[in-house]
């Protein structure tokens, strides 16, 4: 069994980065570009962006109104989600399909850093300050390549300022609404000779629109960057204190009757994290190396009533600390253009459970290795081919005195490799063709109770894309054919006894996406995306039938208008039908309904002021999107919500 040492003090080896990195920094500050986008866990050569990549922008962000980061995803971004199961507004995020693993088949980055949890928990952004984001990223299909374990689906990148300009800026937020709902806000940012300090604090709190559906979120963060000749370093501390009712989840004879209602009155949970983050960038002539260090702690409470039959109460403390040092460099062989990325990823995970059901203790160290080089051959057509190949290994122990398994102590392996190549074959038109290998291994959760004596084996899925994209960013529409070919995909399959984690038989998921974009008029935009996939068993007693938790169809729809001193946004999203969680054989006689959802907000700016009012499924629909057994487990959506806030800026 191999082991990896990790530093105790991350913020002491992050300063011994910054000395090596920075060495010989000159008093004056750096000419650094700044760019939009990312590229190969870069910030991408002019001649060399990301192909395929959905961008958010801070401006998108404040014209629709979104008050955190998981809603921008999905309302800008098109991307699908399910209603949380506890009163967060973290909805498990859906990229091609992968129903109720949607969140294990993605990997969410937040400036380099990996937040996904090894374990059944979706990536908790509703703590990330959306005044402090400066664009998203939404990277669709395999990309185990750059990001590792779980990227089947794709990456979110989310990355926050690191600059700003000369002076002192901020602003401070209000906002209420229906159910309760209150959200306050407020960010600093100071910019002092070669340094910028930011600082921010929210708080949102609301009784939510079922029953025991509260929830009260404070967060706190403040960070400091350095920017020297040739780069810049930085450090950061982020916290969270999350409180949450569980209103659990009703039948539908309940949500036909009252889908407000609750029949869990006592179950609450809590949500602990703190993030402490080290940054370094350095570039010395076509050489460009950086580095994060990171350490997340991560605490989480849960108390269920069970009436006469008692109460259960349970504590999972985790941490988690990588470091991914990396380096690019560019050169020029035979007056073309070409990049190549190296760099490992570290990551060590732990989690000790405490409760009168389990006292099980988990590890996980993974260390990977990954290399890339792309190639720009033909300028005049943009042509483009890159090349990927990445290792990695996991080192898992678990062990539980309670539990009924021997310990677990094994090491598994995964590989991943793609090929990528664009061409415009006419001005204002390029194709591109994407092609490789993408895995996930069972995280703790799932090998804790799994269908196997040894571990669950590792899923792999073989991925296929092409794509064709027109016009210009007034006017483009980009077109992606996709299919994903899954041997042994990790899932809860409910057929097994009383339902248990396995490695299924073949399946696959393919399908078309749509992006469109396009100026009606001087300050009218209207844009679109439609996400079609057949999610199905290719083997196997189930061979053909539907997977579950999948719509075939989603489209989302918004149109903007930017005016003097005012602007209006206005979105609509139509969800097809899926089958029950637990519809394996596809033998429930009933679906889960489609619907469509409006929202819209208007706002007005005075000087340094601004109004606003919003609006969520304006129609006040009932529906749901988390459903877990035939016609029941049913977990409500929210109703129609109004809501007034105020901003200054200054």
């Amino acid at each position: 069994m191999t082991h990896v040492v990790f530093p105790r003090r991350p913020l002491a080896l992050a300063a011994s980065l910054l000395m090596s990195f920075a060495g010989a920094a000159s008093a004056q500050q750096a000419d650094v570009p700044s760019v939009l986008v990312s590229g190969a866990r870069f910030p991408s050569e002019p001649g060399l962006p990301p192909i395929g990549a959905t961008v958010i922008t801070a401006a998108d962000i404040r014209n629709a109104g979104v008050t955190d980061v998981n809603q921008a995803i999905r309302k800008i971004g098109g991307v699908f989600g399910r209603q949380s199961l506890d009163s967060s507004p973290d909805f498990a995020l859906d990229l091609r399909g992968f129903g109720t693993n949607s969140s294990q088949n993605l990997v969410i980055m937040l400036d380099g850093v990996r937040l996904n949890e090894n374990e059944l928990a979706t990536a908790v952004l509703s703590n990330i300050q959306i005044d402090t984001v400066e664009r998203i990223e939404i990277t669709r299909g395999g990309s185990s390549v750059l990001y590792g374990d779980g990227a089947t689906g794709g990456v979110i990148q989310i990355f926050t300022r690191r600059g700003a300009i000369a002076g002192t800026h901020g602003s401070v937020f209000a906002e209420g609404g229906q159910f309760a709902d209150k959200t306050a806000r407020a960010n600093l940012t100071h910019n002092f000779d070669r340094f910028v300090f930011d600082a921010s604090y929210g708080r949102n709190s609301t009784d939510g629109y079922r029953t025991n559906s509260r929830f009260d979120q404070r967060t706190v963060g403040a960070g400091l960057v350095w920017n020297f000749d040739g780069g810049k370093a930085g450090v950061r501390i982020d916290s969270a204190r999350d409180d949450s009712g569980l209103p659990g989840a009703l039948s539908l004879a309940q949500f036909d009757a009252n889908p407000r209602q609750t029949v869990t009155p006592y179950d609450a949970g809590t949500l602990d994290t703190d993030r402490y983050t080290a940054f370094v960038e350095r570039r010395m002539g076509d050489l460009e190396l950086a580095a994060e260090l990171s350490q997340r702690e991560r605490t989480v409470t849960s108390h269920y009533d069970y009436g006469s039959d008692g109460v259960s109460d349970a504590t999972y403390i985790s941490h988690q600390t990588q470091f991914s040092p990396r380096l690019r460099y560019v050169s020029h062989p035979y007056g073309l253009l070409n990049e190549t990325v190296t760099g490992v990823d570290l990551i060590r995970w732990t989690r000790d459970t405490l409760s009168d059901f389990s006292l099980a203790s988990a590890r996980q160290v993974s260390k990977a290795i990954y290399l890339r080089d792309e190639l720009r051959f033909d300028a005049a057509h943009d042509g483009r081919l890159a090349i990927g190949l990445r290792h990695e290994a996991f080192d898992k122990d678990y062990a539980d005195p309670l539990g009924f398994a021997a310990p677990d102590s094994r090491v598994q392996t995964q590989n991943a490799w793609d090929v990528q190549g664009s061409y415009s074959v006419a001005p204002n038109v390029a194709l591109h063709a994407k092609a490789g290998q993408s895995y996930r291994v069972a995280n703790a959760d799932e090998n804790s109770y799994r269908s196997s004596d040894d571990l669950l084996k590792g899923q792999v899925s073989h991925d296929l894309e092409l794509g064709l994209t027109i016009g210009k960013p007034e006017r483009q529409l980009a077109a992606r054919l996709f299919r994903h070919r899954l041997t042994n995909e990790i899932f809860f399959d409910p057929t097994i006894g009383y339902g248990i984690n396995t490695n299924l038989d073949p399946t696959r998921r393919q399908g078309l996406e749509i992006d469109a974009q396009m100026d009606l008029l001087a300050h009218l935009r209207a844009s679109a995306h439609l996400q079609h996939v057949d999610a199905s068993f290719t083997d196997g007693p189930n061979a053909g039938r539907d997977m579950v938790l999948v719509p075939k169809n989603v489209l989302s729809m918004r149109l903007s208008w930017l005016g003097e001193g005012q602007s209006a946004d206005i979105g609509a999203q139509w969800v097809d039908k899926q089958r029950y969680g637990d519809d394996f054989t596809n033998g429930c006689s009933a679906k889960i309904g489609g619907y469509t959802t409006f929202d819209a907000r208007y706002a007005h700016k005075f000087g340094p002021w601004e109004l606003a009012v919003t609006g969520a499924n304006l129609g006040d629909h009932r529906y749901f999107s988390n459903a877990f057994s035939c016609q029941g487990g049913i977990y409500p959506s929210d109703g129609r919500q109004l809501k007034m806030s105020v901003r200054y800026d200054f």
